[in-house]
């Protein structure tokens, strides 16, 4: 145990000049959304509302294409995963690049041409119309709600943490907070949620489903145009601050490769003196306490404690010890330079300190820089070599069996668009995910000892990068960059859920000659209603973002892709032989995941499913629904020939080609 000084952050998180930026940005996002609800008063309302008509041009088919694939994942659990596992994710993300060519090279052309032989809108339309068969648009359409449903929740999580990054500075916001803290106390399904958090939670559901829900399709294309300029400049101005701040690229990654793994658990703390007053210990906090060389050890605090008034222990702190010396010095050394201002004069001790070692990394020098990288509990490390092609394939192939994809595919409105999209998405992505390895791989520098908070690391590194340099206000745009990631993945979402209700199940089972008014208050309603019930989701999130955006888009591609490439492609496919690969592909990835329920303690801490031949499970999906379709089909009779005609003869495809 030891005697010491409590060392509060240097960072303070926020300020009024970057939230003045943010909310014009925001603004801009309502406006947009006005304009686009003047369309939807001029042409035809399902085809406007959930596919824009069919008119997209180059830039926005190209950045709505782009934007709603990096989702909050690309800027939230991406950033987390770099900061965590080092520079092996060039090689985990490397492969995303050639997605816009699978996707939109592999079914671009002839999706948007099937849908338009059909006048299919949706997906699930699409596969219904192919094969006549409403079984399989109502079991496409109940697949789509369960994963989208999975990743909104993900999604609003998102959004809330980084609002609550951005406001946790300005004295309004920590009024309010105090305001809700008092009245959600007596609420039960509330009390253990974060007031903070609440708020944040709230403001960004209100705002994503009011929008959404006014503009439809166009809303969300404009949007996410907009949101796709954001998140590029928000990027190219992040890179070359953390390059320059860190010390350039060399010194940078010669400080990572001395860097050991940290160790994670929990401290006692115990005050020399009751407080007058409550006490807050802040998140980032730096604790000391001595080693057995006398060398001091290292923590910082995870999460906000409470201590009552009087009260001079508290248990359990949640803190991330700090293992490499050279690292331990050079913070010491930094807060011994730069003094904080509400640094408080109370001595304390730790005791009952209990921390664990990374699985796989512990000790060892280098492992942030090679591969597989540090991982917690997985004793083969992050990213051995089997489970890199697993990913290879995870983002490169079933990019393409995204439903959210494949809804923009139908919407472009000529072959030359298409093609040229496909070049400018591939520059696109290559322009955000490569930088932000190196951007948060300096984080580490920057920002030690958020291993437990790591889906913070973006706003936080966004806000410290700008405060460095006296631009605080430019802490707003680039933060409104991974916000404007998780907005364009949730309204598009939002209308992929309730297109499929609305038009699959109501329209196309229920109510045929349902009057456009009924369908337009429907689908107002079934927007509106889809994005409470996620947000109400999120109240108590999942810890781990990236790890929901993983399972969500490998169950979508092991249920889609397969049946999806047959739909398009073999005349010979029938509805037995599709509906079998898309129950077989759903069944082979959910078993993975449910296997790993029971064979690791800590999965629902950190979601681990089981890897058969150490692939993961997106790639025995794949394959297994392949095989079904194609099994299954050839054991079956072949679909009636006026099918086959109608979207395989030369002349049906000649008179619905898209235009070049």
């Amino acid at each position: 145990m030891s005697d010491g000084l409590i060392i509060t952050p240097v960072l303070a998180a926020g300020s009024n000049a970057a939230l003045y930026t943010f909310l014009a940005y925001t603004l801009a996002v309502f406006g947009l959304a006005a304009m686009s609800n003047q369309l939807l008063k001029s042409k035809s309302f399902m085809s406007e509302y959930f596919l824009g008509s069919r008119s997209l041009g180059v830039w926005a088919f190209a950045l709505t294409f782009a934007a709603t694939s990096a989702s909050g994942g690309s800027f939230t659990g991406f950033p987390s995963k770099i900061y965590s596992h080092g520079w092996t994710l060039a090689l985990w993300i490397g492969s995303y690049m050639v997605v816009p060519i699978c996707a939109m090279g592999l079914l671009g052309k002839r999706i948007n041409q099937v849908a338009r032989i059909s006048g299919s809108i949706t997906v699930p339309d699409v596969l219904r119309d192919r094969f006549h068969s409403a079984a399989f648009g109502i079991l496409a359409t109940l697949l789509i709600v369960f994963f989208m449903t999975f990743n909104l929740v993900a999604q609003f999580k998102a959004g809330a943490t980084i609002l609550t990054t951005l406001l946790s500075d300005v004295e309004l916001y920590h009024d309010a907070t105090a305001s809700v803290n008092e009245m959600t106390a007596g609420v039960p399904f509330l009390a253990a949620v974060d007031p903070g958090y609440l708020i944040c939670l709230f403001a960004f559901g209100v705002a994503v489903i009011i929008y959404t829900t006014y503009g439809g399709f166009h809303a969300v294309v404009w949007t996410d145009v907009m949101q796709g300029v954001v998140m590029v400049i928000g990027v190219m101005i992040m890179l070359p601050l953390a390059i320059w701040q860190a010390g350039g690229m060399q010194h940078a990654t010669e400080e990572m490769s001395k860097m050991t793994p940290p160790r994670i658990g929990t401290v006692t703390l115990q005050l020399s003196e009751p407080q007058q007053d409550s006490f807050v210990l802040q998140a980032q906090t730096w604790l000391k306490a001595p080693g057995e060389d006398q060398q001091a050890r290292l923590f910082r605090v995870s999460k906000n404690t409470s201590i009552p008034p009087g009260g001079t222990q508290v248990e359990e702190v949640d803190v991330v010890e700090i293992t490499t010396p050279e690292e331990i010095a050079r913070i010491k050394g930094q807060l011994e330079r730069d003094p904080v201002t509400d640094q408080l004069p109370v001595e304390y001790q730790l005791s009952d300190i209990e921390v664990s070692e990374y699985e796989f990394g512990a000790g060892k020098r280098g492992v942030y820089v090679v591969g597989p990288g540090p991982h917690k509990s997985n004793s083969n490390g992050f990213l051995p070599l089997s489970l890199a092609i697993s990913f290879f394939f995870m983002w490169a192939i079933s990019g393409a069996g995204q439903p959210s994809s494949m809804v923009r595919l139908m919407a472009f409105n000529s072959s030359t668009t298409l093609r040229r999209s496909i070049f400018t998405v591939t520059l696109y992505f290559s322009f955000i995910y490569f930088p932000l390895v190196v951007i948060f791989c300096c984080a580490r520098i920057l920002l030690p000892g958020m291993d437990s908070t790591t889906d913070r690391i973006m706003p936080e590194m966004a806000i410290l990068l700008t405060k460095n340099v006296g631009m605080l206000w430019l802490a707003g745009l680039l933060v409104a960059a991974p916000f404007a990631a998780v907005m364009s993945t949730v309204d598009s979402f939002l209308l992929m859920i309730s297109s499929a209700v609305v038009r699959d199940i109501y329209q196309r089972n229920i109510n045929p000659k349902a009057s456009e008014k009924t369908v337009k208050l429907l689908s107002y309603a079934c927007t509106f209603v889809v994005g409470s019930g996620a947000m109400l989701g999120a109240l108590n999130p999942p810890q781990y973002l990236q790890d929901i955006i993983v399972y969500t888009g490998g169950g979508l591609a092991a249920c889609f892709l397969g049946p999806m490439v047959f739909t398009l492609y073999w005349p010979r496919a029938n509805a037995p032989g599709v509906i079998s690969g898309m129950l077989a592909g759903f069944a082979a990835h959910l078993s993975m995941y449910v296997a790993g329920i029971f064979m690791f303690e800590d999965f629902f801490q950190n979601v681990r499913p089981y890897q058969l031949f150490d692939f993961d499970p997106v790639v025995i999906g794949l394959f297994v629904s392949f095989i079904a379709v194609y099994v299954v089909t050839l054991m079956t009779p072949p679909p009636p020939a006026e099918l086959v005609d109608r979207y395989f003869r030369k002349k049906n495809l000649h008179n619905t080609r898209v235009e070049e």
